[in-house]
Parts: structure tokens; C-alpha cells; sequence
């Protein structure tokens, strides 16, 4: 039976910036597979209108084996509505389960107090410390495009390609060597080096 990495959706969620890593999680050579989950379970929609019909809601999402949290930015993270998904995070936290954010999703995590104790980045230091007054680990901030320190990943909303190579390498999902190739494949078009199997 494939494992299960959870997708966390929200309305007006950044369809692009999960699209390339769901595709690899669900390729045949993985031993992965995506499950999308929403606030309560009914369908959402991206930012590009696509209208996506979960698997489940969050309270169901606390109850799953899943083997890591991905969270796709969008144009809601900062409302009221979305804190509850803090008690996924932090269940994710306390059960050593990897979280990976991008763009607004992380800002979510700094608000929450989630990247205290992690090297982490953004779409820029001050949306961030904008978007999440009590934030307080600047030391920490790295100006790259995505960072991976232990079990968090984050990435700024112009790198999707960059946060997928990162949760793919985490995962396992495939040799390091390979997932580099992919990642130059769709990055630079290097199609002659790419190899499928």
C-alpha cells in the first residue's frame, strides 16, 4: 500500500505551487499518494478556478497515517477562518512529520510560531514579519528561493520547482541524481538528460 502525503488546500489556494511535486508523488516509480483535505471537507477553489473535491476535512486529516503535510500558498492563509489547520501543523510537529510551505503557507507558519527554531524562508523577510507580527526568528531568515532544515521545508511562491526537489529529496521519492534531472528538465529544458525510469 502507497504512503500518504497530505495536501492542505484552502479557498483561493495557489494551484501551481503543489502541481509539479503531486505529479511525482503520484508517478508510477512512487511509493507515494496524495490525499487533498479542506477546512471541512467541501470543495474549494484555486486561484486559476479549478475546483478541487477533497478527500477529506480536516478534522478526518488528524485520524489519517500520513507520512508528511504539504501547504500550498494562496490568497487565504491570513483570515480567521484557516487557524484551526495550526492543530494539523502542530500534530505534524509533535509526531515528527515533515511540513513543507510556500509563499503565504509560510507566513501561516510564522504566525503560528512554527519556524522559532528552524532555517526557513519566505516570499520576503517583511511580508513575512508583516504578515506575522509575533514572529521572532530573523537569524534564521534565508534569502534563497527554498530551504529545507529538518522536518520543514520552505519555499517563496516563485519556486514551486525548487520546494518540489526539496520534498522529493526528503521523501526519498527517488535518487538524489534523478531528482536533480527532473528538477533541470523542467527548470532549464534539459530534456536530453532526463531520465524516466
Amino acid at each position: 500500500m502507497k504512503k500518504t502525503v497530505l495536501i492542505f488546500l484552502i479557498e483561493q489556494y495557489a494551484d501551481w505551487e503543489a502541481s509539479y511535486v503531486a505529479a511525482e508523488l503520484q508517478a508510477p516509480h512512487s511509493e507515494y499518494q496524495v490525499k487533498t483535505v479542506t477546512l471541512d471537507g467541501q470543495p474549494v477553489t484555486s486561484i486559476g478556478g479549478f475546483k478541487i473535491l477533497p478527500d477529506h476535512s480536516l478534522r478526518e486529516a488528524k485520524s489519517i497515517d500520513f507520512h508528511m503535510l504539504i501547504m500550498p500558498g494562496g490568497n487565504t492563509w491570513r483570515q480567521p477562518e484557516t487557524v484551526p489547520v495550526r492543530e494539523l501543523v502542530a500534530h505534524c510537529f509533535t509526531q515528527d512529520i515533515p511540513v513543507a510551505a510556500i509563499c503565504d503557507a509560510t507566513v501561516f507558519l510564522g504566525r503560528h510560531g512554527f519556524l522559532e527554531d528552524v532555517k526557513h524562508t519566505s516570499n520576503t523577510l517583511e511580508n513575512l514579519k508583516e504578515g506575522a507580527p509575533n514572529y521572532q526568528n530573523e537569524d534564521n531568515y534565508n534569502h534563497v528561493q527554498s530551504i529545507w532544515d529538518g522536518k520543514v521545508i520552505t519555499a517563496n511562491g516563485t519556486a514551486p520547482l525548487e520546494f518540489a526537489r526539496e520534498i522529493l529529496k526528503l521523501l526519498k521519492v527517488r535518487e538524489d541524481e534523478k531528482i536533480d534531472r527532473w528538477f533541470r528538465f523542467f527548470k532549464e529544458g534539459m530534456v536530453d538528460n532526463l531520465t524516466t525510469n
